[in-house]
């Protein structure tokens, strides 16, 4: 009896099931606080130089309009330039010639008290340096995905996790107390690293004690609390203006984890791998009693692999095989550009919402409501078809996106409505490409197919915020770039096959629409893998 049909007789989400959810749900609010905080720390308050200030000895927030600095009909130089004659900004007007700032500048404290920015004066030429410390903390995401998802294969999912949580609070609080920005990047870079362990474990150990049936609608819920997470942050920021102290308030609550340690349990699945036996029946037996449903020991265990195991390959398969034959490389690279695509113009628009000129608080908190939605549409339209959600998604976030390089900056309402519509789109895509890439690839390569899929997603976090050094060329080059980028990928998906309610793929012969000639009498072995249409992590040969 392997151990999908264990699940069936314990239940695939009874309590213990639910229970656990909770565990692995919780640490979600906390990661999402973490993706998305340098919107508030890292954000760049309107600033000008101080020897632009109109009288000296007098604070500069008291006697100029720091609006002005931005405004179209004011004086932007005076962000990152000095007037020469020390005469005000006012003099401008008259001609007077401008200077390079000699590294003072006045900011305002109209909406934030600090920030790293005001802290180490990372504005004019400082400034590239604030969205190359976003990208060093999205490469830790990308180094965590790599070193703990082999750590937990070999020492399980819940030790991982747990070592994750730690080190999250443990550098997440040193990064409040950063003596400066060098030290503040390399502390981000930890705690991103902890957050791919937490994220992909957590996802694996809840997929592998739950039902196939329910796995999908299991992943959508810790998607909602990330969510939840997402708009909570706009209300935390909200109350605590300081950097340092928003950056403790969202770290130190993360020691509380620690009572992890008694009530997280191990992945019964992974430990039946791994060939401890007893100590996975012990908790099955846990979990059966919990659901109500007891097991008596004389019951056969033995844990059977994946069913495609079972049919020998006569060789072996590696990532090569995903760009070998014309139809399995032109889907491999369509597939790994909709993972990087996604990724960057979520983050892109994640990361970036200061620039359309609604409060930063009432955009966090809405670009956060639109996850739920979106994230909820996927279950009614995946059902359908793959294809045409993936495709629509994406011309609808980039559509809307392109939509507002249109809009003047006067109408701020209109230009945050066409961007969170492009969020809502891309939000949406990104929820689907995890299912139907797993479909896409065949039996044979699926795992590196996802793995090098994964690897394209992380890039497109790491540019991410980098994109908008675009600005330089021009103000609307990255949402030029998030409108065509996702509009590309959605022409590209006409080329891949629908997969909804079909059969897996199980060979690149197959994908190339060749027969095997190993085959006996023209047959071949259906190998119906249900639960990869539900998840990328954990397969399953029964629907229960």
């Amino acid at each position: 009896m392997n151990f999908d049909e264990i699940l069936c007789l314990i239940g695939g989400f009874g309590k213990f099931q639910k229970i656990l959810y909770v565990w692995i749900c919780l640490p979600q609010i906390f990661l999402a606080f973490h993706m998305l905080v340098s919107v508030f720390t890292g954000a760049v308050p309107p600033h000008l130089c101080c020897s632009t200030r109109p009288s000296v000895g007098a604070p500069a927030s008291s006697n100029f309009n720091f609006s002005l600095t931005s405004a179209p009909s004011g004086w932007p130089e005076l962000s990152c330039m000095a007037s020469l004659n020390h005469s005000g900004a006012p003099a401008l007007g008259d001609g007077h010639s401008l200077g390079s700032c000699t590294g003072c500048w006045e900011y305002s404290t109209e909406t934030f008290q600090s920030t790293i920015v005001t802290e180490w004066d990372l504005v004019c030429d400082s400034a590239s340096l604030n969205n190359l410390g976003s990208s060093i903390y999205m490469f830790g995401l990308l180094v965590g995905a790599v070193v703990f998802g082999s750590l937990a294969d070999k020492y399980g999912r819940r030790i991982i996790i747990l070592v994750s949580l730690a080190i999250q609070a443990v550098f997440g609080v040193g990064v409040a107390f950063a003596p400066n920005f060098f030290v503040y990047t390399a502390l981000r870079f930890m705690v991103g690293t902890s957050i791919s362990g937490v994220i992909m474990n957590a996802f694996v150990l809840g997929t592998e004690w739950t039902g196939s049936k329910q796995r999908m609608l299991a992943g959508i819920i810790t998607d909602y609390f990330f969510g939840f997470g997402y708009i909570l942050l706009a209300g935390v920021a909200y109350l605590i203006r300081d950097w340092r102290k928003l950056q403790l308030a969202i770290s130190a609550p993360g020691f509380l984890f620690i009572f992890y340690i008694w009530v997280l349990p191990k992945s019964a699945r992974w430990l039946m791998a791994s060939d401890k036996k007893e100590e996975a029946w012990e908790l099955i037996l846990k979990a059966a009693q919990m659901n109500g449903k007891p097991l008596t020991k004389d019951l056969e265990m033995c844990q059977v692999y994946k069913t495609e195991e079972k049919t020998k390959v006569k060789r072996k398969h590696s990532f090569i095989d995903l760009v070998r034959t014309p139809n399995m490389r032109k889907q491999s690279l369509i597939v790994f550009y909709l993972w990087f695509v996604n990724v960057l113009v979520y983050y892109g628009l994640s990361l970036n919402i200061s620039d359309f000129g609604m409060n930063i608080y009432l955009t966090q908190m809405i670009f956060g409501l639109v996850e739920m939605p979106a994230r909820t549409i996927t279950l009614f339209t995946l059902n359908r078809s793959r294809k045409i959600s993936q495709l629509a998604f994406l011309a609808v976030g980039g559509s809307a996106c392109l939509l507002t390089i249109f809009i003047p900056n006067e109408l701020s309402i209109i230009k945050t409505v066409l961007a969170m519509i492009g969020k809502f789109g891309i939000t949406a895509s990104l929820s689907i490409i995890y299912v139907y890439s797993a479909e896409v690839f065949p039996t044979v390569i699926r795992q590196n197919g996802i793995g090098i899929g994964s690897m394209c997603a992380r890039t497109g976090g790491v540019l991410a915020p980098m994109m908008y050094f675009l600005r330089g060329i021009s103000p609307h080059a990255p949402m030029i770039l998030c409108g065509i980028c996702p509009l590309l990928g959605s022409a590209l998906t006409l080329l891949l096959p629908e997969t909804a309610n079909k059969p897996l793929p199980d060979t690149i012969e197959e994908v190339e629409g060749s027969i095997l000639s190993e085959e006996e009498d023209g047959k071949k072995p259906v190998i119906f893998d249900s639960s990869l249409r539900n998840t990328d992590v954990v397969s399953s040969r029964m629907d229960c």
